[in-house]
């Protein structure tokens, strides 16, 4: 008679970092670095932008609507269209 194997109990995988949070950190990055704004642009998945828009620790401030555009902290978000987000700068 066969023994049953009983799978490992996995290890929890901890949620992922919101959003906002991430692209805070590396637009602060690319600033430090002397890189405008005006050249970055967040590449967000459609869930991701979802997340930001709803993030109650994001300030109003922080986040903009205009002319059909949406910005982070300046730096212009193109939603969807990726299987990851991500942030790119962009070549002049």
């Amino acid at each position: 008679m066969a023994t049953a194997v009983r799978p490992k109990p996995e290890k929890p995988v901890p949620p992922p970092r919101p959003p906002g949070e991430r692209f805070k950190s590396e637009i602060e990055s690319a600033r430090s670095e002397g890189v405008e704004p005006g050249v970055l642009l967040l590449r967000l998945t459609l869930g991701d932008v979802s997340r930001l828009k709803r993030d109650p620790a994001i300030s109003v401030s922080d986040i903009s609507f205009a002319d059909g555009e949406m910005h982070y902290l300046g730096v212009k978000i193109a939603a969807g269209g990726v299987d990851a987000s991500s942030l790119v700068i962009l070549q002049s």
